[in-house]
């Protein structure tokens, strides 16, 4: 369902708040959790955070998927830095060396694990990211179980492995098991349209289900309309796309 394509007589009340679920060892796990009020069930989503991690533009993404019928959940992936301002939390994180893939994967299939529990799932869970979230989607959507459908945005999954990182995650990518969405802009950096022609290859050659839609005039963050990055109709084309996938394979 695209933007303002919803029926203005259908109730589209929600809840969205923090919420602690059990994590790695049992251990209490903060996320965001926004979901739809009603009685039908609907699809889980997994956004995974960028940096700076659980920032305000993380919340406002989840409601808005929500709005688009799916429960939504966003994993406080920098809380072992402490709480503060997301600009604070995350140069802590910068400082001492940020997070190890592992420990994300951990958190995002916990996260996956919880919202196939919840009653009124449909028994369908998807991921998506931006950035660092898109990197850490693909490495999910190739390593995890429950994984329906992903969506990478600008997400460098073919760059090369991270510093605290032993491979890049398109070398787990004969383990991809579910359809994928990327989105990158044409002018981005990080990962470059060289290095996405080469994630495209190896996905290609494995006979993958995957599509990937690259924009002129873009770079890197296109959605984050607080930034000059954003651009505006390409923002817009992929927001649909992407809700269009979902749908596609959730609903």
């Amino acid at each position: 369902m695209g933007w303002n394509s919803f029926d203005t007589g259908a109730y589209s009340g929600m809840i969205a708040e923090p919420l602690d679920i059990p994590g790695k060892g049992g251990k209490p796990m903060r996320t965001y959790y926004s979901r739809p009020l009603g009685k039908e069930s609907y699809p889980g989503l997994l956004l995974i955070p960028h940096m700076p991690g659980w920032d305000e533009f993380c919340r406002e993404a989840a409601r808005r998927f929500t709005e688009h019928g799916y429960a939504v959940i966003c994993p406080d992936i920098y809380r072992t830095f402490g709480t503060g301002k997301p600009a604070e939390i995350s140069a802590s994180v910068r400082e001492k060396g940020g997070l190890t893939d592992a420990s994300v994967m951990a958190d995002s299939q916990a996260c996956i694990d919880f919202l196939r529990e919840q009653p009124q799932s449909n028994g369908k869970v998807g991921v998506i990211g931006m950035c660092s979230g898109g990197r850490h989607t693909f490495l999910a959507a190739c390593t995890l179980e429950g994984v329906d459908a992903a969506v990478d945005c600008w997400g460098g999954a073919g760059a090369g492995p991270m510093p605290s990182a032993e491979k890049a995650p398109i070398e787990y990518a004969d383990g991809l098991n579910c359809p994928l969405l990327g989105i990158f802009g044409n002018d981005d950096r990080w990962p470059t349209p060289e290095q996405v022609n080469d994630m495209e290859e190896v996905l290609k050659n494995l006979g993958k289900d995957y599509e990937f839609h690259r924009y002129d005039g873009a770079g890197h963050g296109i959605w984050y309309y607080d930034k000059p990055m954003y651009r505006q109709q390409q923002a817009m084309e992929s927001w649909d796309l992407a809700c269009d996938f979902f749908d596609k394979h959730l609903k």
